[in-house]
């Protein structure tokens, strides 16, 4: 059952693209990536480990596309687009990105990196769909490999929804966690007022890494001010080829 379909229901997918490659990088999957993003109909795609350039994989493939990977997945599908450098090093960059069918009014990409080898960020937009009287805070999250960072990391979020997300705006939080000990969605839960979508309705965080036998709880989708929500059930195929991490996609209804 899905909620009815009306103006003011959003699709919302998040999927760490692994810059474009199968897992342990053996194929260049871009174009498919992109085929099976549109196939869910998405409203607002949460990326994270997107390319924003490589000039190596520019040279050495012969699929590599003339333009930024996150303009390649937007098409002519997602009008608007915004993007997040994280990590910089001599061939390229890369970070988080969200596409949106809807105006995206503001963006800002905070730094949460924690060393110099594990450069992280959040991505927050402001998105204006036509039909509706309130905008939409969309952030895009990934976070590190080590819990003390996560700890610090999260904190910084918790910060940026108090201080910077008006209390009643609805709100979308979504992307790599790395919380595979699911410490952070205590935090969150307790002190953000955030609910994950899929712990709300399943009773618990869904298992999306490795992508072809998912047995850590990595990913998330957080809603806040919205009306109603429920998961999506992607099919695992083709997903279980195009990256580490299986998406995840919900509806809400705001």
């Amino acid at each position: 059952m899905t909620i009815a379909d009306t103006s003011t229901t959003l699709r919302v997918l998040t999927v760490n693209t692994h810059k474009g490659f199968t897992f342990f990088n053996r194929r260049f999957i871009l174009h498919e990536l992109r085929d099976a993003i549109r196939a869910t109909h998405a409203d607002i795609v949460f990326l994270q480990e997107v390319l924003g350039a490589h000039e190596a994989h520019a040279l050495r493939l012969a699929r590599w596309p003339d333009v930024s990977q996150y303009e390649f997945l937007a098409d002519s599908i997602w009008d608007d687009f915004a993007y997040g450098r994280n990590a910089v090093y001599p061939n390229g960059h890369h970070g988080n990105a969200l596409l949106s069918k809807f105006p995206i009014t503001f963006y800002d990409n905070l730094d949460i990196s924690m060393g110099k080898h594990e450069k992280r960020g959040m991505l927050h937009c402001i998105l204006r769909p036509p039909d509706m009287a309130t905008d939409i805070h969309a952030i895009c999250v990934h976070l590190g490999l080590h819990e003390r960072h996560r700890t610090r990391q999260l904190t910084s979020l918790c910060t940026l929804l108090k201080d910077e997300i008006p209390a009643t705006v609805p709100l979308v939080v979504a992307g790599d966690f790395n919380d595979w000990r699911q410490r952070g969605q205590e935090i969150l839960m307790r002190s953000s007022g955030l609910k994950e979508i899929f712990a709300e309705c399943n009773g618990q965080v869904a298992r999306t890494f490795p992508a072809r036998f998912p047995l850590l709880r990595l990913d998330r989708i957080y809603v806040r001010n919205v009306g109603q929500f429920q998961p999506i059930t992607l099919s695992p195929k083709p997903w279980t080829h195009l990256s580490d991490h299986a998406p995840l996609a919900a509806e809400v209804t705001l």
